[in-house]
């Protein structure tokens, strides 16, 4: 405020100081005009009036305040000052309505995609996600976690296309994941329930969408036993994570990889199983989008993801994540093309694990999945009860 203020006093100075016949008056309206960049309609109003007032009193040390030259400046003075109180509340009303859409967005967003817990049975977990779209938090990245008895399930995914435009494909993907993890023992199992949600999704109203048959979802689906130093994961199209152990960082290869999500009708080109991989006490896996994979730097050099993990192997999930995020960020100078989500597990130390043998283990829940392979695709009567408690599964897995 002190800038219009002085203004009006310096203008009104050099007018009285000014030789006869330079009128600066009529700068006066600066003073308004300024006003409106940075103050409301109360406050324009006020600096417009003493303003007017400052010119008043030139005019009347000048040959008196009824001249036509000064009843035209004074009119003119008082038309913009009055313009400048209606355009600040013009804007006003518009940046209110502009938070209320801001802040119900937000909330819709926070409401799809909630943060996850810090910690969840043995496990640490960090999560960051880069819209690609600004004054967007999410699009078309989901990550969700899920507790079934003793494990911890964890779906991540990269719905075709990016931003907002694809929210309602990962809002749908979350909620059956969120109602199927609990109802399927088996990952390959819950991977063919979210493929066959997906496909009723993107063509029940084929009229409304004409690329409908186009669009799919990557995903990775992954399942941690608490009490059992393994993992098991179902790749449907979606990149594989980084495991790292001991400050080393590698790439899980999975030996079957499954089309995306939402290709149900396109029959099982290749059948949907689990892949299992020790995963110690201790080891980081970090999962994440192609939105990472894929950024570029002004050369369209791609962002070197595993070189660059390499270089904070030995940090906790959250620093690690908040390090994968800037350096992205200053890898693309802040321009991402596609979404990228990332999302960092870590075993604790403290787990309870079982004093079995790890090659064991790694066989057994090789052996457990192939199981459950034959018995989900054979077309037998509904599963014993033992099937329903994936609990005593993943003790003897």
């Amino acid at each position: 405020m002190v800038i219009p203020l002085a203004l009006i006093v310096v203008i009104t100075l050099a007018d009285v100081h000014s030789p006869d016949g330079v009128s600066l008056g009529p700068l006066l309206v600066a003073a308004p005009a300024i006003t409106t960049a940075f103050a409301g309609p109360r406050l324009t109003g006020l600096i417009g009036a003493l303003a007017l007032g400052a010119q008043t009193f030139l005019a009347a040390r000048s040959g008196g305040v009824a001249t036509s030259n000064h009843i035209a400046q004074l009119t003119g003075l008082a038309a913009l000052s009055v313009f400048a109180v209606l355009v600040c509340y013009v804007r006003d009303r518009h940046k209110e309505q502009l938070a209320q859409v801001r802040s119900v967005s937000e909330a819709a967003q926070r409401a799809l995609l909630r943060p996850l817990p810090e910690r969840l049975g043995p496990l640490h977990i960090a999560s960051s996600y880069l819209a690609a779209e600004k004054e967007a938090h999410i699009g078309g990245d989901p990550y969700a976690v899920a507790r079934t008895d003793e494990r911890t399930r964890v779906i991540i995914g990269d719905v075709r296309g990016k931003g907002l435009s694809a929210v309602g494909e990962a809002a749908m993907l979350l909620g059956a994941f969120q109602e199927a993890a609990h109802q399927h023992a088996a990952l390959h199992v819950l991977a063919d329930a979210l493929d066959r949600s997906v496909h009723r999704y993107l063509t029940q109203f084929p009229e409304a969408d004409e690329e409908a048959q186009e669009h799919f979802i990557t995903a990775l689906l992954l399942e941690i036993p608490d009490h059992s130093p393994v993992a098991r994961m179902t790749v449907c199209g979606h990149p594989t994570p980084l495991l790292i152990r001991h400050g080393t960082v590698t790439a899980i290869a999975s030996p079957h990889t499954a089309p995306p999500l939402g290709t149900w009708e396109l029959g099982p080109d290749t059948p949907r199983t689990a892949h299992a991989f020790s995963f110690l006490a201790g080891d980081t896996l970090l999962l994440y989008t192609d939105g990472v994979m894929e950024a570029r730097d002004p050369t369209r050099t791609f962002y070197p993801l595993e070189e660059r993990v390499a270089h904070c192997a030995k940090n906790s999930p959250t620093a690690l994540v908040h390090h994968v995020q800037q350096d992205l960020l200053a890898h693309t100078h802040g321009a991402l093309g596609d979404d990228a989500a990332l999302l960092a597990i870590q075993r604790s130390h403290t787990a309870a694990l079982s004093g079995l043998h790890l090659g064991d283990l790694v066989h057994g829940a090789s052996r457990h999945g192939r199981a459950h392979d034959r018995h989900e695709r054979a077309p037998a009567p509904p599963a014993p009860p033992a099937a329903a408690h994936p609990a005593r599964q993943d003790r003897r897995g």
